[in-house]
């Protein structure tokens, strides 16, 4: 970092965006890749990423809001755009007048989609979710053959498109993923006697995708596999070839010795096992790091990993650099790719008892994005 760079940044490659793309891919073999970009990308960034993915063989793009979905047409992106998450009671008239595709979880929900067409004159274009077992959302067994005869009566009048037909996996164990994807037949099967024919079926998200071939139908959603993170807490990225897309950065703002048996931070959880040197980092839990990973995570700091001392504070952290060198202005990598000796996300959410998704997606608006590799 330069004497000019933010004290809390964090550097998206994308073009490791791009490769994790092109290798899960390769990998997975479907006809068709659902890039998902919710949450501001999971923290990195919607618009770029998007690009990025699109660029490394992504065919669609999905995301949970109409907000999220609408932010990326005016950013000019109209590769073809999935919505699922919707309110207690959806207009759709600027989704449909936008081109985006919509997930149907209801009843209320197709009708919504139908009134939009009717007011646009434009056919709305869904997916059909079945919850096969998540008991989130998506339209339960009962009540699926009603809105497949629905959604058949509003294609034959013009008014829709079904486009796909798609569920979530819980990822209990693969056995129940299994069985997931057989209610996902019968409901297929159903559509089809209902004289629905959807080009796309998903159901496998990145983890499915990877291990179970049984659940990936012709098109997967991938999302935490994109950014270059593992789904699985036991299995690391370099495993299924892929490269963390974010490194989050700081630098030493002051440096101070302090004595043995010395507090340091919050309740003094951490006292000094002999005469010991602190470097001081200003991010925080306001930032995104974890408070439970206090005393538990690491940085990199002088060439080494160093562990965090006592409790993560709102805007700070305290470092332990005993024996390692660390002067005002250094550069401390909080998390990266671990092929080059950083901590990863993946630590830090075993060091708070958490996932990786978790430390990536909660990053703050105090921490700028910065994007290379494009």
């Amino acid at each position: 970092m330069t004497d000019a760079a933010p004290d809390r940044e964090a550097v998206v490659d994308l073009g490791a965006v791009r490769r994790n793309v092109e290798t899960l891919r390769a990998t997975i073999g479907t006809e068709h890749t659902i890039a998902v970009v919710k949450a501001n990308a999971y923290g990195h960034g919607a618009v770029p990423v998007a690009r990025a993915a699109l660029a490394g063989g992504a065919d669609r793009l999905g995301v949970a809001d109409v907000s999220e979905a609408l932010e990326l047409r005016e950013a000019d992106i109209a590769a073809p755009l999935l919505a699922w998450l919707h309110g207690a009671r959806p207009d759709f008239t600027r989704t449909v007048e936008a081109n985006v595709e919509l997930g149907i979880s209801t009843l209320d929900q197709l009708d919504a989609a139908i009134d939009a067409a009717k007011s646009t004159g434009r056919v709305a274009v869904v997916h059909l979710k079945l919850d096969t077992g998540l008991s989130r959302n998506g339209l339960s067994a009962d009540a699926w053959p009603t809105a497949t005869r629905a959604a058949r009566a509003a294609e034959t009048a013009g008014l829709v498109r079904v486009a796909g037909v798609f569920s979530h996996l819980s990822g209990t164990s693969p056995d129940a993923d299994t069985a997931q994807a057989d209610a996902l037949d019968r409901g297929l099967a159903d559509a089809a006697r209902a004289g629905l024919d959807p080009e796309f079926v998903h159901l496998a998200a990145s983890g499915a995708a990877l291990t179970l071939p049984g659940t990936r139908y012709n098109t997967v959603r991938l999302g935490i596999s994109i950014y270059g993170l593992s789904p699985f807490s036991d299995r690391e990225p370099a495993e299924f070839g892929l490269t963390p897309a974010m490194t989050l950065r700081s630098r030493v703002v002051a440096t101070r010795s302090i004595p043995d048996g010395q507090g340091v931070s919050y309740g003094h959880t951490y006292r000094a096992s002999g005469d010991t040197n602190l470097a001081l980092v200003p991010v925080g839990y306001a930032d995104g790091l974890p408070r439970q990973a206090s005393g538990a995570a690491e940085v990199w700091i002088g060439g080494a990993r160093r562990p965090v001392a006592g409790r993560v504070a709102m805007d700070q952290i305290v470092v332990d650099v005993d024996g390692t060198p660390a002067s005002v202005g250094d550069e401390v990598v909080l998390f990266g790719d671990p092929a080059t000796g950083v901590p990863s996300a993946e630590d830090w959410a075993r060091a708070a008892g958490t996932i990786g998704y978790d430390i990536v997606t909660r990053l703050g608006s105090r921490v700028r994005r910065t994007y290379v590799g494009e």
